[in-house]
């Protein structure tokens, strides 16, 4: 067993006979802040699922905190794709963070001092206290998702996996997530898998990215990753990375999956 967090060796993924990705190899130690990168289909929501238990490797090994996938999922906070609420909603916003706490518990939450205490400390984290007693469904975006957020802290987690949790957000929500998660990764120590399918609102906090492509993926920082030349070996296709004035990342030329047709996307 390794003292990485997680640690992936040739590991591949096939799901209806078809290989998603293969060969992936790397290592991600304990408090990084990585990025998975890539565009749709190469299977970055589905390394998510490997790594809970809940998709198996086809070929090669996986491990999360020092066992098999799924042996620590307590010690895991994992917020999934985007969640919309009903505006009707009338449980708040601090329900919804206790859920992580108590959630898989038979019966009604009881209401111990202690779990109380963590609560209002997780919301406290993310910034939340002035809207966590609001009806969930009359908070903003940007709100949802620390609300969100803060329910995968709840338990202290030592791994905290997030599937795309800039979407739909607007820039200034963006900007404003990506540097609260940053935030908990190096103030509390917490190991974070950030999927995302634009780098630049996280590219100043990353230690490093893992781009996903069919034939494996690049792990390292995004300055040795995010190059025209490892990504045209990545994808054994032209691809061209130009950076803009304001100093964003343009990837173009890279292929979509399983259709590969040719497109631009801002990373």
């Amino acid at each position: 067993m390794s003292e990485a967090a997680l640690a992936f060796r040739d590991a591949a993924v096939r799901l209806s006979g078809r290989t998603i990705w293969r060969d992936l190899t790397a290592e991600i130690q304990r408090g990084e802040f990585v990025a998975v990168l890539g565009p749709n289909g190469v299977g970055k929501s589905t390394l998510i699922k490997v790594v809970v238990g809940l998709l198996p490797v086809a070929e090669g090994t996986v491990e999360v905190l020092g066992g098999a996938p799924g042996d620590h999922n307590r010690d895991i906070g994992y917020l999934p794709q985007r969640r919309s609420f009903d505006p009707d909603l009338r449980i708040r916003g601090i329900d919804i963070v206790r859920l992580g706490l108590d959630g898989d518990r038979w019966g009604l939450p009881i209401g111990r001092r202690r779990d109380t205490a963590r609560v209002d400390e997780v919301i406290d984290l993310v910034g939340a206290t002035s809207f966590a007693t609001k009806p969930i469904g009359q908070t903003s975006g940007g709100e949802q998702q620390r609300l969100l957020i803060a329910q995968a802290l709840v338990r202290d987690p030592a791994l905290l996996l997030l599937d795309e949790p800039l979407d739909s957000l607007d820039l200034p929500n963006q900007a404003a997530v990506a540097e609260l998660v940053a935030s908990i990764s190096r103030d509390r120590g917490v190991t974070v898998l950030l999927v995302a399918h634009d780098v630049n609102p996280i590219l100043p906090y990353l230690d490093r990215v893992i781009y996903l492509g069919r034939g494996g993926g690049l792990i390292g920082t995004p300055e040795e990753v995010i190059t025209s030349e490892s990504l045209t070996k990545l994808y054994d296709t032209p691809i061209e990375v130009l950076r803009a004035s304001d100093g964003r990342l343009v990837v173009v030329g890279q292929p979509e999956a399983p259709a590969h047709h040719h497109d631009r996307h801002e990373h």
